[in-house]
């Protein structure tokens, strides 16, 4: 079995479809996903019933990320609608319309609801990699890591793992790039998909590495290659 993580998807069903199509996936193998499937793109239902589905089948391992929590606190009444909205909410809402125009949070599926709320992990780890939205406090072991380390910081400031394992995260978006950002020790595979940037699928074994945007373009290359 092989393990593919995918970064932050926002809602870009487009960039999503496009790898899935493209990238030599097997029954086989597993896609870890690192979180923030919601938000800011246009097509978060069915971002999240793709992942939903996956997950069902047994071939997806779908993590939490801060948008995941910020749309659950916004629906739920523990943090202002309007805040939830300036990061992304209403693309959110409106890809739930029933007539394709601006949302509410009624709209928003239940089962979706309930899948974000119960399902998502905070982390995941293999015997060589730990799989996490934003980061790890390297002071603490993962049964310890707090809110802030693993669904906000940002990759600036991580630090190695002292279990010698290599981290896998998103959440801090290689905007200028457009490419993962490799310190060996950890990688960030949040590509600004929706942006103007690409959504990135890696092979966490062999370092190859696809992307995929909303204008349906594709390309493929090696964490090696980068450094050259």
């Amino acid at each position: 079995m092989r393990l593919f993580a995918i970064g932050d998807i926002h809602g870009c069903f487009t960039a999503l479809q496009t790898l899935v199509e493209k990238v030599p996936l097997t029954t086989q193998d597993q896609v870890i996903t690192l979180g923030d499937y919601v938000d800011r793109g246009p097509d978060t239902r069915r971002v999240v019933d793709w992942v939903k589905d996956r997950t069902a089948s047994g071939k997806c391992i779908p993590l939490r990320g801060n948008h995941e929590i910020m749309l659950l606190e916004a629906l739920n009444g523990q943090m202002r609608m309007s805040d939830w909205i300036r990061f992304g909410g209403q693309e959110t809402l409106d890809s739930y319309s029933p007539d394709s125009g601006k949302g509410r949070p009624d709209d928003v599926d239940l089962e979706h609801l309930r899948f974000l709320e119960q399902e998502l992990l905070p982390y995941y780890e293999t015997e060589s990699h730990i799989f996490v939205h934003a980061s790890v406090d390297s002071r603490f072991s993962l049964k310890q890591q707090t809110d802030e380390a693993l669904y906000w910081r940002r990759f600036e400031a991580i630090t190695p793992s002292p279990s010698g394992k290599v981290i896998v995260c998103g959440h801090t978006s290689q905007r200028k790039t457009g490419l993962p950002l490799d310190h060996g020790y950890a990688v960030c595979i949040d590509t600004w998909a929706c942006g103007s940037g690409w959504l990135t699928c890696l092979d966490v074994a062999t370092g190859q590495f696809w992307q995929a945007n909303q204008r349906g373009d594709f390309r493929t290359s090696d964490l090696s290659c980068l450094a050259l």
